[in-house]
């Protein structure tokens, strides 16, 4: 296929497109709650009212408002309906017929969206994921041609780089400059690897993005296998995610078809193949020595580094890591230009970042926001606040992450600004808590979580772990003195300084956000007088 092929394709599907669609969200939470009936009944009455030759219903990905869902809109009319039944979804279409319609009318224009910047994004929710037509019609794939007939490889990098663009899977690392270390490595076979080994407990934004749009993943994947000189790549998901995995597969069998992965991609010199390896849900195997390992056939377990993988990664081969979110960015900067991206966000963290917000909240999904945007906006304009009481604290970063109080909510979301305040970025989970919520416990949740998780390489966070949370369990039943809360904080202390990988160099930071910002509920409890906060 070559370009003119391509444009022949999106016109071909333009034309197809019926003046009217009807999406409806196929999404894992959508489809819990029965959304695929849902899609059968809209195509039943579409056939029912004769309407076939003005209106199609589309199975789409996430749309994002999770919590008002199934989701139906209707394009181009720009009508969100919330909270759809299989009963009451034939009413959607005789609504179109100037009927009477018994489902809720979302608003479109509600802050939960209008404070969304959507990059990644853009087409979830709007295209078919299982059909790549859909996907080129709506640009996909240009910027791989661009990449392959306009650019150097070393032309890619340094667009990537003046983007600004950092690693999106936790640490914040300059894209740029990762790709730009894999290239320079010497030898001819270098790796490119999609981390998908989402495991955040309240995270699913990767999910979401491979469900909804997963050509635009394997779009980024084969211009960052291009830029760094590499011909075969990797896409590692958890098997807890057999929905995303299924429109990968078909993703993957469609793009070599049109041409546009395997050899001589979009006719040129480029050859990229990509496959599919399945994790077993090992938290640990996010980080990417334990990853590679996993790949490999052996038990996922991290490696001391150096050598880093960019320098000795899967079979010993420099490799390339980036996750999802990170690869979804790359088709955008190459199409419109690194300027455009780094004028997107706040001077150190530019372009969008994808949360997951939830907990007690009102507006609960997956939203795409501007770096730089405060908590504050997220939490009570985009989720419109806890439903009752008062927001008493926000985690960002999963186990990885700390807990922020109320009364810094006005912080700025960007990489420097959370870790000043003992937490992170992260993957993008984000989870409110409202003032019936026992800190203490909630420190107890996730170091329970990363004790299970711990793969039990380095002493450390085998034993500190277990240590830790026996520490936390022993002041909640009240039978702690002070001496116990020194320990816990000496040993959250120990645990973070000499862990082999970021699962125990992180896993103190639930409670040691929670001992800085809530360190009287763990006195309460000390002093044996019940604490009012006890849920």
């Amino acid at each position: 296929m070559d370009l003119q092929e391509l444009l022949a394709v999106a016109e071909k599907e333009k034309t197809r497109q019926k003046s009217i669609r009807v999406h409806c969200c196929t999404s894992t939470g959508c489809q819990a709650a029965n959304s695929l009936q849902i899609e059968k009944n809209l195509a039943t009455a579409v056939k029912e009212a004769h309407l076939e030759d003005t209106v199609e219903v589309v199975g789409v990905g996430c749309m994002g408002f999770c919590g008002r869902g199934p989701l139906v809109e209707v394009d181009p009319q720009d009508l969100l309906y919330e909270e759809v039944t299989p009963e009451s979804a034939a009413s959607i279409i005789a609504a179109l017929n100037g009927g009477k319609t018994e489902v809720q009318l979302g608003d479109s224009k509600h802050p939960f969206f209008s404070h969304q910047v959507k990059i990644v994004r853009e087409n979830s929710g709007k295209i078919d994921p299982d059909r790549i037509e859909e996907y080129i019609a709506v640009g996909g794939y240009q910027s791989l041609y661009k990449a392959l007939y306009e650019m150097t490889p070393a032309q890619v990098v340094e667009e990537i780089t003046k983007s600004g663009l950092r690693g999106r899977g936790g640490a914040g690392y300059p894209t740029g400059l990762k790709w730009a270390t894999v290239a320079k490595q010497p030898g001819k076979q270098k790796y490119v690897i999609c981390n998908a080994d989402e495991g955040d407990p309240g995270a699913f934004m990767d999910r979401s993005v491979l469900e909804s749009d997963p050509h635009l993943v394997l779009e980024g994947m084969a211009i960052a296998a291009y830029a760094v000189g590499a011909d075969h790549g990797y896409i590692y998901v958890r098997a807890e995610y057999p929905l995303a995995i299924d429109r990968l597969q078909k993703a993957i069998n469609q793009a070599k078809k049109f041409g546009l992965m395997g050899s001589q991609v979009f006719e040129s010199t480029f050859d990229f193949k990509v496959d599919i390896r399945i994790g077993a849900g090992a938290f640990v195997c996010g980080e990417e020595t334990a990853l590679i390992h996993s790949i490999e056939g052996g038990r996922g377990t991290p490696r001391t580094r150096p050598p880093y993988p960019a320098q000795s990664g899967l079979d010993g081969c420099p490799t390339l890591i980036n996750n999802v979110e990170s690869y979804a960015n790359i088709a955008a900067i190459i199409r419109e230009g690194a300027a455009w991206y780094a004028n997107i966000g706040t001077a150190t963290s530019k372009g969008t970042k994808i949360f997951a917000l939830t907990g007690k909240i009102s507006n609960n999904g997956l939203i795409e926001v501007p770096m730089g945007i405060t908590l504050r906006e997220i939490v009570e304009e985009m989720g419109g606040g806890v439903p009752d009481g008062q927001v008493k604290a926000v985690q960002t970063g999963g186990p990885s992450g700390g807990c922020i109080p109320a009364n810094l909510l006005d912080t700025p979301v960007d990489y420097e600004s959370l870790a000043k305040l003992g937490s992170m970025m992260g993957s993008g989970g984000m989870v409110v808590m409202d003032d019936s919520t026992s800190m203490v416990k909630v420190a107890k949740f996730y170091m329970e979580f990363c004790r299970e998780e711990s793969c039990g390489k380095c002493i450390p966070c085998r034993t500190g772990t277990v240590q830790m949370f026996e520490l936390l369990a022993k002041i909640i039943d009240g039978k702690a003195d002070i001496h116990d809360l020194e320990n816990l904080e000496h040993l959250c202390q120990m645990v973070k300084e000499t862990s082999l990988c970021g699962l125990g160099q992180s896993a103190p930071n639930p409670i040691l956000s929670t001992l800085q910002y809530f360190k009287e509920e763990y006195l309460a409890l000390l002093q044996e007088t019940k604490h009012p906060v006890s849920v």
